[in-house]
């Protein structure tokens, strides 16, 4: 039985053009990780194992020690798309969602956050538009955050 290859950094898809060997499909609290053993698509076993915890980004290229590579694919997740009637308006419901430190993915026009119908009926009660939807999830990093890509 060979050993387990180990994954100890990463590339911005960006940033890499070689070839591709397999892919793994996780969401964002599995791509946010430090030290644990995954499985590809393909059934390929590995031990991430970075010198500190990061949130994996979808086009993420991992480099395994036996010289193959696995893109990293956010999957899908149950979220909610918030938006509201303007500018002002919608940065009112952001101040609201972050006053409550939940994890948001911020655009020019809209807020993605996980479902949670108290914080649905919450944001319904403040005049938003919530409209479910199914997309991969990126929220924003913390201010204290440092995320390098070798």
């Amino acid at each position: 039985m060979s050993e387990r290859p180990t994954a100890s950094s990463v590339v911005s898809g960006s940033r890499f053009d070689g070839p591709i060997a397999d892919t793994i499909t996780l969401d964002e609290t599995q791509r946010h990780r430090r030290r644990v053993v995954m499985t590809t698509q393909g059934g390929t076993e590995f031990l991430l194992d970075l010198p500190k915890a990061q949130l994996l980004m979808h086009g993420d290229i991992l480099q395994l020690s036996d010289g193959s590579t696995v893109e990293v694919l956010a999957q899908p997740e149950p979220l909610l798309k918030v938006s509201a009637n303007n500018s002002k308006h919608l940065l009112s419901i952001a101040w609201q969602i972050g006053n409550r430190h939940l994890a948001a993915q911020i655009f020019e026009d809209y807020i993605l956050i996980r479902r949670d119908h108290v914080i649905e009926e919450m944001l319904t009660g403040l005049g938003a538009s919530v409209e479910k939807t199914e997309l991969p999830f990126s929220p924003e990093r913390g201010a204290y955050h440092s995320h390098h890509h070798d």
